[in-house]
């Protein structure tokens, strides 16, 4: 336990230094405040034996009013300091430049996207927006998924408290939104926005994230098509250096249909977390638009074909950046973040 004049003799001390209110606070915490110095030793009272428990406790109390009356008068060195500096020492330079206010920037993801829109955009395709909030009806049944049909499994959703309302599992109800008000023109579009899936929290998946979809229906469309624009999608976006893989795959509004990986480096050391040991990390799927969609969006599939293609904004940022986890995209890190 600290001597009580040993305390006192250190408090005057300080107390002489302070040279301006902000350090005056700053003293009066540490020895008078709730956790302070002398707080402490008059509430370590017990420790003594019984005999000398109220002179020390007397004095620790003397002393707190002795202490109290100096921190309200002030550091007396300090303050007169601050009356010997000149009147015009701290007076405001106003033909200084002012600070420059921090500008923000684009997050990475938004980047991404724009750079996609602006491919598609070189291709012919328009930009079409659609609901977050959708209807079961939309979401699944006209997508050729009907009630407890197995293909549901593969979107985990989110209900609201309305029955049959849900968060848009992904951006293929907009398919039916824009063929139903363009019906029978051609269409080639692109169909940008949030999708909310249930699922687990990883680094390589999240509950929410941005989609692009991409729909095209006209008289003469083909799988080559199809190919061909993904192909000259991938070769801007990521450079002919990169591999492109597609490879069959299946979803219930499309037949048939593909999926479309990007080859990851296998130099990186999260190569193996992130591809499950494969070297490609999945960035599509896609497919020939199936005829009970087309049939739902108004187009007879007897004499119109199309094709659609869903892509993920966040994986494919993490490719052109080498990001490791795509939870960093949503935790607003600015160390992460000011990087782009």
């Amino acid at each position: 336990m600290i001597p009580l004049d040993t305390l006192e003799a250190s408090a005057l001390a300080e107390l002489q230094s302070c040279g301006d209110d902000a350090g005056l606070r700053a003293w009066n915490a540490k020895y008078l405040g709730k956790s302070g110095a002398l707080t402490a030793a008059i509430k370590r009272l017990g420790e003594l034996p019984a005999a000398e428990r109220p002179a020390y406790g007397q004095a620790g109390n003397a002393l707190k009013q002795r202490l109290a009356v100096a921190g309200t008068e002030g550091a007396p060195s300090g303050r007169r300091r601050g009356r010997e500096r000149g009147p015009g020492e701290d007076r405001i330079d106003v033909t200084l430049p002012g600070r420059p206010a921090p500008r923000g920037r684009l997050h990475p993801a938004t980047q991404t996207m724009r750079r996609i829109l602006a491919i598609f955009a070189d291709m012919g395709f328009q930009v079409y927006r659609s609901r977050e909030v959708e209807d079961d009806l939309t979401n699944f049944e006209l997508l050729n998924m009907p009630p407890h049909h197995p293909a549901r499994d593969l979107w985990d959703t989110f209900h609201t408290t309305t029955p049959g309302v849900i968060l848009r599992t992904h951006t293929s109800p907009g398919q039916i939104h824009v063929m139903r008000e363009l019906c029978p023109e051609p269409i080639r579009v692109v169909l940008p926005g949030m999708c909310y899936r249930y699922e687990q929290i990883t680094t390589r998946s999240e509950i929410m994230f941005q989609q692009v979809e991409g729909l095209a229906v006209g008289t003469h469309v083909t799988m080559a098509d199809l190919k061909g624009t993904i192909l000259a999608f991938a070769r801007r976006m990521f450079g002919a250096e990169k591999e492109i893989r597609i490879r069959s795959s299946y979803f219930p509004f499309t037949e048939p249909s593909i999926e479309v990986d990007v080859s990851w480096p296998v130099v990186d050391a999260d190569s193996e977390r992130l591809t499950k040991g494969t070297g490609w990390l999945e960035i599509m799927g896609a497919g020939m638009v199936h005829p009970t969609v087309l049939a739902n969006g108004g187009y007879d599939p007897a004499r119109y074909t199309g094709f659609a293609f869903g892509l993920g904004i966040q994986r494919i940022t993490m490719i052109l950046h080498g990001i490791n986890d795509i939870r960093l995209f949503w935790q607003n890190d600015l160390a992460f973040l000011e990087q782009f």
